[in-house]
């Protein structure tokens, strides 16, 4: 009888890993395929950080250095909705962003958790948490 309970218990114990395993294997290649589906699609060159002083020079050299990330978030100013704009990187290519502290604000947060180390889905939620109750 006790060898029955023990056989029934390592059983259960290795479905619960194989569960956890194969749990894991598939939010890892989720994660891969819904980074690369945020991307806005924006494929026109940014303006160069050396055209703007201040925050404005920071925020178009974050989009200049990392786009893939950049054209990955909502803007939250909802240019999107106003001016046709595909992510936050098509505030960059043009003077948009050096009106506007919304996308200048954005992009400096990403390019700081990215700098961090922090993934574009970590980079993302965190922008959607802090700027989404600003959004109409």
């Amino acid at each position: 009888m006790e060898n029955r309970w023990k056989t029934r218990i390592l059983s259960t114990l290795m479905v619960l890993g194989a569960a956890i395993l194969l749990a894991s294997c598939y939010d890892s290649a989720d994660k891969a395929v819904n980074a690369k589906s945020l991307r806005g699609g924006e494929t026109r060159a940014t303006l160069s950080p050396a055209y703007f002083t201040g925050k404005a020079a920071m925020s178009y050299k974050a989009a200049r250095e990392i786009p893939e990330v950049i054209d990955s978030l909502y803007c939250y100013c909802d240019c999107e909705k106003n001016f046709g704009h595909k992510s936050l990187l098509s505030c960059h290519v043009d003077q948009h962003s050096k009106y506007c502290n919304i996308c200048m604000d954005e992009a400096i947060m990403a390019y700081r958790m990215h700098k961090q180390g922090k993934s574009i889905l970590e980079i993302r939620k965190a922008v959607d948490k802090r700027y989404s109750r600003h959004s109409m």
